[in-house]
């Protein structure tokens, strides 16, 4: 087992892989849960983290996947943890992290669920803030059919052009999850902001998901399919890196909602 002992707990690390996926060019840490009461393979979580961190960020949410029988495929963003930039660490390389890893996505979900034997009916997509803007660009992707049982994202937005780099965005404007609510698929979707995010204004979130809603419309649609978790004043960094006071209630509300939408029996 490689020594994962500074990084995550123990009892993480017994069922991780540190692994290198498309050929050595993205680094991942796959994480293989404790299987549930069906005979099924088990649900993936792919995740992507935010701009100036790496995959080994918050080891908790991994933990409790794990143990709720979700397997978890965390990969680093271009320039980030093993793949280090330092030019791709600044505000402006945005456009550039965000159209490379979405160009990934695909590829290295593929490679996760065939190495670790996950379910391909039953994968989410997630992240954090710039982790979390991949997520929802990908899902909104039109020349894509959606592939995902549901998504999860945190201090993040759909609709990019009130964000401060938007100005030098023009070359991913064609990636912008808003520009194609009129046809964004129905997949779940659990979105965790803190009120007074200094980065990324709740006020973008809460417009994009408006934009996006309709789809979610009975008779076709689900409105509790749809969800928007506000916290308030958690004390946060900017109240944008994680959520605080609040943190365990964040990851709570994460893996009920992937443990509802996954079709997850709780393993025994």
């Amino acid at each position: 087992m490689p020594d994962f002992s500074q990084r995550i707990p123990a009892s993480l690390a017994s069922r991780s892989r540190d692994l290198r996926l498309l050929g050595g060019r993205v680094p991942a840490l796959v994480v293989d849960p404790i299987r549930d009461s069906s005979d099924r393979p088990p649900p993936l979580l792919l995740w992507m983290h935010g701009r100036t961190v790496d995959r080994w960020l918050d080891p908790g949410r991994y933990l409790r996947l794990m143990r709720a029988g979700i397997g978890v495929c965390a990969i680093d963003l271009p320039g980030h943890g093993d793949r280090i930039d330092p030019t791709m660490q600044q505000p402006e390389a945005m456009p550039r992290i965000v159209r490379q890893a979405f160009e990934e996505v695909d590829a290295a979900l593929d490679e996760a669920i065939s190495l670790g034997g996950f379910d391909p009916a039953r994968v989410a997509i997630g992240g954090m803030s710039a982790g979390g803007m991949i997520s929802l660009a990908r899902l909104a992707d039109p020349k894509r059919p959606s592939r995902f049982a549901a998504a999860v994202v945190e201090c993040t937005t759909g609709s990019w052009r009130t964000l401060p780099w938007w100005p030098l965005a023009e070359s991913i404007a064609d990636l912008e999850p808003a520009a194609h609510a009129a046809a964004w698929p129905a997949v779940p979707l659990l979105a965790l902001h803190n009120r007074f995010d200094h980065w990324v204004p709740l006020r973008s979130q809460q417009a994009f998901f408006e934009a996006i809603r309709p789809r979610y419309a009975p008779p076709l649609g689900n409105p509790e399919a749809l969800e928007l978790v506000v916290f308030e004043k958690s004390g946060a960094p900017q109240e944008h890196a994680g959520f605080g006071r609040f943190a365990a209630e964040a990851k709570e509300r994460l893996v009920a909602f992937l443990t509802r939408h996954l079709g997850v029996t709780r393993p025994d």
